[in-house]
């Protein structure tokens, strides 16, 4: 697909405040691990290439095994995640397909058994975060970068 607009090149200041949501979100305190992994699994579900590439990169960068990262999508099958990264997964999941229903009572209590109050606020605004990314890059076809290209 050839990308139809490039939001930073037709828009940038109206992309300043979600870029400086980004700084405060690292600023927060959630484990770096665990906001990749949630950008990540957000990512591949809204099918947004050019978000799962860049936070692939990203999470190997900051340290990520490549295992981990082959299994997000599996994870509910997969002994490799914490139950805090479960439960953040799990409420990934529930928010970026909100329109299947609210999150139930089961991911509210695994997520509450893991996060106090503050953090789920965080992570709850972190999700929120990068399905407007994955918006912006599916609507527009935003090409993630291709290794040898120019």
């Amino acid at each position: 697909m050839t990308q139809t607009i490039d939001p930073f090149q037709v828009a940038p200041r109206a992309l300043d405040p979600m870029l400086a949501f980004e700084q405060a979100i690292a600023a927060w305190g959630l484990e770096v691990s665990l906001v990749h992994l949630v950008k990540l699994r957000a990512s591949q579900i809204n099918g947004c290439g050019f978000c799962v590439h860049m936070h692939t990169r990203e999470a190997r960068k900051d340290g990520e095994t490549e295992e981990r990262l082959y299994l997000v999508g599996a994870w509910r099958e997969s002994s490799l995640f914490t139950p805090r990264e479960q439960a953040a997964l799990a409420w990934t999941e529930a928010l970026t397909m909100i329109a299947k229903g609210p999150p139930t009572e089961p991911e509210q209590a695994a997520l509450a058994a893991e996060f106090t109050e503050e953090e789920r606020v965080k992570l709850t605004l972190l999700v929120g975060a990068i399905n407007t990314w994955n918006r912006l890059a599916v609507a527009f076809h935003m090409p993630h970068p291709v290794r040898g290209a120019a």
